[in-house]
């Protein structure tokens, strides 16, 4: 084996310090989106009607758009930090966005965030922190053909292959049957291929990286492979994320598709570029711990975030009991018994719980 230069060590350093800043960035763009979008639709259904309940003005308020722009800046951001960085280390700072949003939108939308939620917020900058401090380094691929190498080995292969056959039961066989019952479902078949679509876009990003230092990447028919794959798996993630996020709170659904998409992620970075392979154990417990701390973050800053009601959701609410009051005797003034006033005798059910659809 051919010994690595004296500076590969500072290199790999300075790829991963790189792409943690990427990363970084990229949450706080995605962060801002959130906010401005919201903003933005806030706006348009004071004067059009909310987007809930079928208005589209939103797309002519030119503050949503400005958040759809952010919202890019951020993705294209995140794209690049996978070109530069392991899996391992970019996935888990996308938790970073949540902290953005959450503590803009407590200064700005004046959606208050509880002291829980600052809790939550110092366990995800913590975790984070020691994930950047203990990353693996990992040495960029010089072709695309290393890269389909890395995808074909049999360890991958096998990884591949049973994350499409959970994905195609969870879609062919659960979703019609209990996807608007279980969370995990939905929220599952995104997270399995959440994780085949990072490594095909990190395989993209590197091929893009090489193309631009002058290596053309762009003959290999791998290239527009694992192209053609990102754009698939990223279109059934936004299919089944949007059911999921119609059917289910968003509050419930954001920590555990971070938890299991993470997860998968990061094993299937493990598994295809070997992220660990020459860590020492008390380094991946490091980064292990990391991620769980972040996890735990993340959910204690959903659990006390403030949510808007929405017109669509009051439509559908269970109207509280509404009670007839029969008073017992003809008497229309005087006093009444005091232990007649609330006997469960004189009360009529006039309305119960109905959903007025």
């Amino acid at each position: 084996m051919t010994p690595a230069p004296p500076n590969a060590g500072g290199d790999l350093f300075a790829a991963n310090l790189t792409g943690a800043l990427l990363a970084v960035a990229s949450s706080a763009f995605i962060g801002v989106s959130f906010i401005v979008k919201k903003k933005g639709l806030r706006r348009a259904g004071a004067a059009v009607g909310i987007a809930g309940v079928g208005g589209y003005g939103y797309l002519l308020a030119p503050l949503w758009w400005v958040g759809m722009v952010t919202m890019l800046i951020g993705e294209i951001a995140n794209f690049v930090a996978y070109m530069f960085a392991p899996a391992v280390l970019v996935t888990p700072l996308g938790a970073l966005s949540i902290i953005v949003s959450a503590v803009l939108a407590h200064f700005t939308l004046n959606e208050k965030l509880q002291r829980m939620g600052v809790l939550g917020c110092v366990l995800c900058i913590v975790g984070s922190t020691v994930i950047i401090l203990h990353a693996p380094e990992e040495e960029t691929p010089s072709s695309v053909t290393q890269i389909w190498h890395l995808a074909t080995q049999p360890a991958f292969l096998c990884y591949a292959a049973s994350a499409l056959a959970v994905s195609l039961i969870l879609m062919l066989h659960c979703a019609p049957r209990y996807g608007q019952t279980n969370i995990v479902v939905y929220v599952g078949i995104c997270s399995v291929i959440g994780s085949l679509t990072v490594m095909s876009i990190k395989a993209v990003g590197i091929a893009t990286k090489l193309t631009i230092e002058g290596i053309n990447q762009a003959g290999y028919f791998q290239t527009w492979l694992f192209a053609t794959v990102s754009a698939t798996c990223i279109i059934i993630q936004l299919v089944y994320l949007n059911k999921a996020l119609d059917t289910f709170n968003t509050a419930v659904v954001s920590p555990i598709y971070y938890a299991m998409f993470t997860s998968l992620t990061i094993l299937a970075s493990a598994i295809m570029f070997k992220d660990w392979y020459g860590q020492s154990i008390s380094s991946i417990a490091s980064e292990i711990c990391g991620f769980l701390t972040v996890l735990t973050g993340t959910v204690v800053l959903h659990s006390t975030r403030e949510h808007d009601p929405t017109l669509s959701s009051d439509l559908y609410t269970p109207l509280p009991p509404i009670y007839w009051h029969i008073r017992g005797n003809s008497e229309t003034g005087g006093k009444q018994k005091e232990d007649d006033l609330l006997s469960a005798g004189d009360f009529v059910t006039v309305v119960r719980q109905d959903y007025f659809v």
